[in-house]
């Protein structure tokens, strides 16, 4: 039997869950560029309120994770069980956000936050909106 997770394990559980998510929409390009590393420490400083340092950390954790990340199953399961439908479309947004951040989403890209959406239960007319939200505000 699994010890309960203390209320700071469980929000390091959900920190990194949504940090590991940001870092698959770009996990197959060689290298992760400035522009999407600064979007994503936006998003996750908006969600979550972490200092500079913690936000690094789990930067370079989700890194890591995502490397060996078989499925988003595990990932999504958790932000379904403590986020709002809201947070969980500002996720959606934030991704397309990464996506932006280079220019033009790729294919490798566009099948990620698809699939998380789905798995999320952002509906259809909410992941479409969020992807118009992240075009408007992308510097391209």
């Amino acid at each position: 039997m699994h010890p309960t997770p203390s209320p700071a394990e469980r929000a390091r559980a959900l920190q990194l869950a949504a940090a590991v998510l940001l870092v698959e929409v770009v996990r197959t390009k060689a290298t992760l560029g400035d522009a999407e590393r600064s979007v994503m420490e936006s998003a996750l400083r908006q969600q979550f309120a972490l200092t500079d340092e913690e936000l690094q950390a789990l930067l370079d954790q989700a890194t890591t994770t995502s490397r060996t990340a078989y499925d988003y199953q595990h990932f999504t399961s958790q932000l379904n069980e403590h986020f709002t439908q809201a947070e969980k479309i500002r996720l959606v947004e934030a991704m397309w956000q990464v996506a932006y951040a280079d220019a033009r989403p790729d294919e490798n890209e566009m099948h990620t936050i698809s699939k998380v959406a789905g798995l999320l239960h952002v509906t259809h007319g909410e992941y479409i909106g969020a992807k118009m939200r992240a075009k408007e505000t992308s510097p391209h």
